[in-house]
C-alpha cells in the first residue's frame, strides 16, 4: 500500500481558473525544489508505446475557507520540515520579474495565499489537513 501522497489546499475565495493556475505553478515548484525526493513518477506506457508520465502517488485537492487557514498550514509545514510550495497574490500580475519584486516588497503577513501543496507520508498529511474539505 502506498504511504506517500501529494495534497494541495486551495483558497475557495479565488476563482477557479486562477487557483488552478496557482496549483500548476506550485506543483512545478514543489517537484523542482526537492529533486532528491521520490515523487513517484512513472511511465504509464500505452500499448502503442506512447509515454504518459505521472506520479503513482495520490494527489488530493482540498479547499480552505481563506488565506489565513493556508498560512497557518504553511507555517506548520515549515515547523515539521515537510516539503511544500505555496502561491500568493504577489505572483499573479505582470511577468515573473514584476512578481519577484512585488513578493520581495510585501511582508508575509500581507500576502493572500491562493494555495499550498505538499508531499509527505499519508498519515502525517491526513492529520494536518483533516479540517479541510475536498475541492468541489
Amino acid at each position: 500500500m502506498i504511504q506517500t501522497k501529494f495534497v494541495a489546499v486551495l483558497n475557495k475565495k479565488i476563482e477557479t481558473g486562477k487557483v488552478m493556475n496557482a496549483l500548476a505553478h506550485m506543483t512545478v515548484g514543489l517537484v523542482n525544489s526537492y529533486p532528491e525526493k521520490d515523487m513517484g513518477v512513472i511511465n504509464y506506457e500505452d500499448k502503442s508505446g506512447g509515454t504518459h508520465l505521472a506520479s503513482k502517488y495520490p494527489y488530493i485537492i482540498l479547499r480552505a475557507d481563506n488565506s489565513n487557514k493556508i498560512r497557518a498550514l504553511r507555517n506548520t509545514l515549515i515547523e515539521k520540515g515537510i516539503p511544500f510550495a505555496s502561491f500568493t497574490s504577489a505572483m499573479t500580475i505582470g511577468g515573473y520579474e514584476e512578481q519577484l519584486e512585488r513578493s520581495k516588497a510585501t511582508p508575509e503577513e500581507e500576502l493572500e495565499y491562493y494555495g499550498v501543496c505538499m508531499l509527505g507520508e499519508k498519515n502525517v498529511l491526513d492529520e494536518l489537513t483533516k479540517k479541510f474539505s475536498l475541492w468541489m
